[in-house]
């Protein structure tokens, strides 16, 4: 097959002076850091947007769901199709995207209008979480990789670190729609980069056919399966999820017979490392992603913090992330990943402990201790295993593995959404969250971290099972 990725010095180029891989770090960190930005701004502006909209619990769930689920659902064949026409026009049209609807997102006049804007955010969003993890690779050695992927991971806690401070702060001062606001300039910037100042393209896969009826039946399958989680625990929910996992079973079965798989299955049958990074990946996003709608909520209504007061605190768990992510991609390079990154699921299940007891009295400085126990074991994690996924798999599939991570942690924060929101729906019900429903909420928010704790026990095991890189 002809190789199609051009220029073909790019990583050479990197070691050589050239800013081109400058330029593509650059271009990739920016629109990750506002995504980041923009998914835990949002969880400090639920109160706000539930003030004006009145809507009740499990529909204001839907501002943070919609977009995971389109991004879940898009992630693994823009992957595909960016090997096969091209990560930079793949990564190119979903900034364009993002940032059209983000800014019509500023004229909401409804919760629902939020909803699909936040879902059609996700799908521009897919097209860039899956090529600029990809463009990045492509464009640095691969002794150079854990030190640029912990950098790309930087930028995004550094955007999660922003988000609940600064969202806070936009939030209490300019109002929830600032926070969609601030993102278009930004969108903007990324895709004058890529148009005049990354040259070239990577397709390593061109000419080769897209598997469409494998993209219907998985997308179908996790929307059943979403959708399922947030109906739960009515008949209609049981019934939804159950599809939703027979489609995955479905989907599996379709890839092993395609002639021109969407997932190629025997790339991950022959990668113990690939696979168990990739199930690490999902186990450590569903046991932490729920972690800061929650406790938005819960210093906001339970201890009545501003949205600027409940920004400062969150703030300790991804500070961690932004200061020390770079550091441990490099030491990612050096130690094994399964190594750091089973140390930092340990850290993160002991901080998820500490939310189990949560109630109207809990001292905030253990809420801070916690927030950087998980901040640190997540920094520990993140970038080791990232390094992993990538390294473990050869160039013609950059896409569909930067693909596969992501939706692994798109599906991940899909299901923490989800577990949080079936237990919301066992022990609140659908009713907007009022003093008198308090201690059932309080309730629902303990019983939501202790399935995260045991999940986080899970992840160890996982990323332990993965063996070695190197």
């Amino acid at each position: 097959m002809k190789n199609n990725m051009e220029p073909i010095p790019v990583s050479t180029e990197s070691q050589t002076g050239s800013n081109h891989g400058l330029i593509v770090l650059l271009a990739a960190t920016i629109s990750l850091f506002f995504s980041a930005f923009m998914a835990s701004g949002i969880n400090v502006a639920i109160p706000l947007i539930n003030e004006e909209f009145q809507a009740d619990a499990i529909l204001l769930s839907w501002v943070v769901t919609a977009q995971l689920l389109t991004i879940g659902i898009f992630q693994i064949p823009f992957g595909r199709l960016a090997d096969i026409y091209g990560i930079k026009k793949i990564f190119l049209w979903g900034m364009i995207l993002y940032t059209l609807v983000t800014a019509v997102a500023i004229f909401s006049n409804s919760i629902i209008m939020i909803i699909v804007c936040r879902a059609l955010q996700g799908i521009g969003s897919a097209m860039v979480f899956t090529t600029g993890m990809a463009m990045v690779t492509a464009a640095y050695p691969a002794n150079q990789r854990g030190r640029v992927l912990g950098m790309l991971t930087t930028s995004v806690y550094i955007g999660y670190t922003a988000g609940p401070f600064l969202g806070g702060i936009l939030t209490e001062y300019l109002g929830w729609r600032s926070l969609f606001v601030v993102n278009v300039p930004a969108g903007l910037l990324v895709v004058f980069l890529i148009l005049w100042k990354v040259k070239g393209e990577w397709a390593l896969s061109r000419g080769e056919k897209f598997d469409a009826a494998g993209s219907v039946i998985c997308g179908l399958a996790l929307v059943a399966l979403i959708y399922g989680f947030s109906l739960l625990p009515d008949v209609s929910g049981i019934a939804a999820t159950t599809a939703g996992i027979i489609g995955i079973v479905i989907f599996l079965k379709w890839e092993g017979r395609a002639g021109s798989p969407l997932l190629d299955l025997k790339v991950f049958r022959d990668n113990r490392t690939l696979l168990f990074s990739n199930l690490a990946t999902l186990i450590s996003y569903c046991s932490t992603y729920a972690l800061t709608f929650l406790l938005s909520l819960y210093l906001q209504y339970i201890k009545a913090l501003t949205p600027e007061q409940t920004g400062i605190v969150l703030l300790a768990q991804p500070l961690m992330l932004a200061v020390f992510a770079s550091f441990t991609g490099r030491l990612s390079d050096k130690i094994e990943p399964r190594v750091v990154a089973s140390i930092g699921m340990a850290l993160i299940f002991i901080g998820l402990v500490f939310f189990c007891f949560l109630n109207r009295d809990y001292p905030m400085v253990l809420i801070i201790i916690a927030l950087l126990l998980i901040g640190l074991g997540m920094v520990l994690f993140i970038p080791p295993n990232t390094n992993a996924v990538m390294s473990s798999i050869t160039p013609k599939y950059f896409g569909i593995a930067s693909a596969t991570n992501s939706t692994m942690r798109a599906v991940g924060q899909m299901l923490s959404m989800g577990i949080t929101t079936v237990v919301m729906a066992l022990i609140i019900g659908r009713v907007t969250i009022t003093p008198d429903y308090y201690p059932a909420f309080l309730a629902s928010v303990r019983v939501s971290f202790a399935i995260f704790s045991i999940l986080c026990i899970a992840g160890i095991l996982t990323s332990l099972a993965r063996g070695k890189i190197r």
